[in-house]
């Protein structure tokens, strides 16, 4: 099925599934990080101690996430979207009004667990939940909305303050939030979608339909999460540190917006096509394949010094995230099942949180040590290589366990 004839056959589910990834944009680093400065300023912390504080709620909204994410399994997706949509807006309030550090801090955690954590957990389980046949596409056009909210809403919020406070710049997202987001994916999402096999048919659950505590126990799983938490460790960790790096190379900010806009476009083009190649093969087989150009991408930081070693790592970075985007929301139904996809997600979604809050931390405790940036590159690069080969061994068994199974 053609990408334009399931869109207009879909178009309610797959819009919900996009805004819920646009507006999670609101939770999301590159968002928050808009308001570093002022927020430093208004509660007079250094980069240190505003650094920790942001790893510190991003590390417990992680712990926190695979409890809360779990009621995708026993609540409407509507119901646990408007919920989440009116914590997030909550959380953008409070940073607006926030006096103290307390406050602060518990303006930070909702923010993360309610913006990265369950609004990219909600529409991505909600997408594995109700295709089979054409899980990939529905992935990957519901993933649209982290590039397009990405590209659009920092610049939005960059041209508000320059005439508001930035705290009224907030106070208008939260706003944005409850009168925009939350009535049309509620309206969206209203109509739960029932998954079929064929055009007339209703899927039937096949194979073993894994519960949490099982999969956690399973070696595979373990083994495929030494690759899956190499881009929010990776990816995080460089765009926190871009002042650092553009210092050191002698790049301009300039360059990194450019490189971003690279990012963008190619993320997009690589995640539809690698959408309807797992809807041709299965997000299994394409599972060794997504990290071998973000390993590119670093070696070429390491190696090459001028600017368009940026420009090389960014376009490589885009094609990684486009594919893992499109692969991560179908490889999970693929190897456990739908049955428990809400409570399995929200666990994998908690780790991919905590290493996107340990990327930063660990990359300035070494540039703090002296470990010169070529050395960190030229680590993640291997790292990258290291575990597209695990991957391959790892898809390899899901294939042999999956055949045995339903046979």
């Amino acid at each position: 099925m053609s990408y334009f004839k399931f869109l207009t056959q879909n178009l309610r589910w797959l819009a919900g599934g996009f805004l819920l990834s646009f507006f999670s944009s609101f939770g999301q680093t590159y968002f928050v990080a808009l308001s570093t400065g002022p927020i430093r300023a208004a509660f007079d912390l250094t980069s240190g101690e505003y650094g920790t504080l942001y790893m510190v709620a991003t590390l417990v909204s992680a712990l926190a996430l695979p409890f809360l994410g779990q009621i995708v399994d026993r609540y409407s997706v509507s119901a646990v979207s408007s919920f989440t949509i009116l914590m997030l807006a909550l959380a953008c309030f409070v940073v607006a009004y926030a006096q103290s550090i307390w406050l602060l801090i518990a303006a930070m955690f909702g923010l993360r667990l309610f913006g990265q954590g369950m609004m990219s957990h909600v529409a991505l389980t909600a997408m594995g939940k109700w295709y089979e046949e054409n899980r990939g596409k529905a992935v990957s056009i519901a993933s649209l909305g982290f590039s397009a909210g990405q590209a659009l809403l920092p610049l939005a919020f960059v041209g508000l303050v320059s005439f508001l406070d930035w705290r009224l710049g907030w106070v208008v997202a939260g706003v944005v939030l409850v009168v925009v987001a939350l009535p049309a994916i509620a309206a969206l999402m209203r109509v739960e979608r029932i998954p079929r096999g064929t055009a007339s048919e209703p899927t039937v659950e096949k194979g073993r339909q894994w519960q949490r505590s099982e999969v956690l126990r399973d070696p595979l799983f373990w083994l495929t999460a030494t690759g899956i938490l190499a881009p929010p460790f990776i990816g995080t960790a460089i765009f926190f540190h871009q002042d650092h790096l553009l210092v050191q190379r002698g790049w301009t900010l300039e360059l990194f917006a450019f490189g971003m806009v690279i990012m963008t476009v190619v993320s997009v083009i690589s995640g539809l096509l690698a959408g309807a190649a797992v809807d041709r093969a299965s997000a299994i087989s394409m599972l060794p394949l997504f990290l071998l150009p973000l390993g590119a991408g670093c070696l070429s930081l390491a190696l090459v010094s001028g600017p368009i070693a940026l420009l090389i790592f960014m376009a490589l970075l885009g094609i990684s995230m486009g594919i893992s985007l499109a692969i991560f929301g179908s490889l999970w139904p693929e190897a456990y099942g739908t049955r428990h996809l809400g409570s399995i997600r929200s666990f994998i979604m908690a780790l991919m949180v905590l290493f996107s809050a340990l990327g930063p931390g660990v990359m300035g405790w070494l540039i703090d040590a002296g470990v010169p940036l070529t050395t960190q590159f030229f680590m993640m690069g291997a790292y990258c290589l290291a575990a597209a080969a695990l991957l391959a061994v790892s898809s390899v068994k899901f294939k042999r366990r999956l055949a045995v199974e339903l046979f």
